[in-house]
């Protein structure tokens, strides 16, 4: 089995990022940043790259690819964040596959206006499922997601991101015993990713280890009929041009 972790393209938030120290980009942020200009585009041209055949694997991979274009992906899953919902969209018709919405794997933090560090916040509830449906209704949305949105804990610290990437993780080892053949994309979020491919190695948490990705980025993780879990790339940007590769 192969895994793609893909992260979303720029959001809103992102790009207040670039220029803001952490108490003004507390204040400034959105709970749902939407996708910017630049990380549409990012969301195109990774979408054409993972339909394509100019990635460095595309001839030697291309029987193991059993005639699906491109990255040869089976199953396209996105975090329930209006940032990967929309990144996923134009890979998910690309590639011609449906994209299934996964809660587990959105970013640390969760839904949340304020600021942590001050102990000031409050919940946000996420998209609902109508609002989901309404703007990506071939997106197969799960039953936890309902009318009062997804979200309901504040603020997550990074020890329930942690948990949650040993749960994705475990998940994803169970696949890569049954679903062998199986190409597997997951457009998810930067800290998410991170906490992931520690847990998928085994890493410790805490460590001063990290795994960066910009807007869009690819990574790639494959189970080996030996069972053996191999970091194949890590931040592919192959897709970006040099002035829309953001972080």
């Amino acid at each position: 089995m192969q895994l793609f972790i893909i992260r979303h393209a720029q959001s809103a938030n992102n790009r207040i990022a670039e220029s803001a120290e952490y108490d003004e980009y507390m204040e400034k942020r959105d709970p749902e940043p939407p996708i910017t200009e630049i990380g549409e585009r990012q969301a195109l041209l990774v979408a054409e790259h993972l339909a394509g055949d100019k990635h460095p694997e595309a001839e030697q991979e291309s029987n193991a690819a059993q005639g699906r274009r491109g990255y040869g992906i089976t199953h396209l899953y996105c975090s329930p964040m209006l940032r990967t919902l929309q990144t996923g969209l134009p890979i998910s018709q690309a590639i011609g596959v449906k994209p299934e919405v996964w809660l587990d794997i959105h970013e640390h933090g969760g839904c949340f206006h304020g600021n942590p560090r001050m102990g000031k916040v409050t919940n946000f509830p996420g998209l609902t499922r109508q609002a989901i449906l309404e703007t990506f209704p071939h997106y197969e949305v799960p039953a936890v997601i309902t009318e009062q949105g997804w979200w309901t804990s504040g603020y997550e610290e990074m020890t329930g991101c942690c948990e949650r990437a040993t749960r994705v993780a475990a998940v994803l080892q169970e696949w890569a015993e049954t679903r062998v053949n199986d190409r597997i994309a997951i457009v998810s979020h930067g800290t998410f990713a991170d906490a992931l491919i520690k847990a998928l190695f085994k890493q410790d948490f805490e460590s001063q280890l990290g795994y960066f990705h910009y807007n869009t980025a690819i990574t790639r993780v494959d189970w080996t009929s030996r069972g053996y879990v191999v970091l194949r790339y890590l931040n592919r940007t192959q897709h970006l041009p040099v002035a829309l590769i953001t972080k």
